[in-house]
């Protein structure tokens, strides 16, 4: 045996550079879903825009799945998937937020429109940050079990669900300011907290699970299938909210 041999890199630091392509088709499905969303929000289509951006969840979840199956996770899939990530969940979410309503506050005064713009900035900023930071802990335990700070496709889906939400109802943009204010700093705010989330990691297609989770999960797609906009923002909301209401719980069980 050498003695001067160096010593293994560490396991992520091994990862194949190659470029496959079937994990890259559908990062390549995110980016084109968020693009979408973008051109529809600028042409006031605000519901199709949604739509995409939860289209844009789906093969966001299916990419890593894919490469994870077919052993053909790489460095540069995990680049594409974030810059992917970063325009379908960032940008898209932001700009939907900001055409849709809080545009509008640029008609009540010029401080009030600068909140309105620097709103959107401030969550596509947090986007990015979290996004940098998930890549930086990547492969760590605590990443695996748990996500630190709201993941960006929860939070645009708390904001896309809303603004699909209102949209259906009627409501025109204006009518609702207040709340697509709020929930655009406060998804920003949870990105980048250091709140901890379950990421359901350990869920898997090789793992049995009990009879009753196939009836919820048929029962939770019947109603998606009936009231998408209603069931998928109060599922991201629901799962926003379950973040700091479980830091707050074992705050007080810690100090009791």
């Amino acid at each position: 045996m050498n003695a001067n041999r160096e010593p293994d890199p560490p396991r992520r630091l091994r990862r194949r550079r190659g470029i496959y392509l079937l994990p890259n088709l559908f990062t390549t499905g995110t980016l084109f879903a968020g693009f979408y969303a973008i051109i529809a929000a600028t042409q006031n289509h605000f519901s199709v825009a949604c739509i995409a951006v939860f289209a844009a969840m789906l093969t966001d979840m299916l990419d890593g799945r894919v490469a994870r199956w077919t052993r053909s996770e790489t460095d540069f899939g995990i680049q594409f998937d974030s810059l992917a990530d970063l325009v379908a969940f960032g940008m898209s979410a932001s700009l939907v937020a900001f055409m849709y309503s809080l545009h509008v506050l640029t008609t009540v005064s010029d401080a009030a429109g600068k909140l309105g713009w620097l709103a959107a900035f401030f969550y596509i900023s947090a986007a990015a940050l979290r996004l940098a930071r998930f890549n930086i802990a990547r492969g760590e335990p605590v990443e695996k079990k748990q996500f630190i700070g709201l993941p960006s496709p929860a939070a645009a889906g708390v904001l896309v669900g809303f603004v699909w939400v209102a949209t259906k109802l009627g409501l025109d943009g204006s009518q609702v300011i207040a709340p697509v204010f709020g929930l655009t700093v406060a998804a920003g705010a949870l990105m980048v907290s250091n709140i901890r989330y379950r990421s359901f990691k350990k869920i898997g297609a090789r793992r049995s699970v009990p009879f009753q989770y196939v009836l919820v999960m048929l029962m939770a797609f019947v109603f998606i299938v009936l009231f998408p906009p209603f069931v998928l923002f109060a599922a991201f909301f629901t799962f926003a909210l379950s973040g700091p209401i479980e830091s707050l719980v074992r705050h007080r069980q810690n100090n009791a």
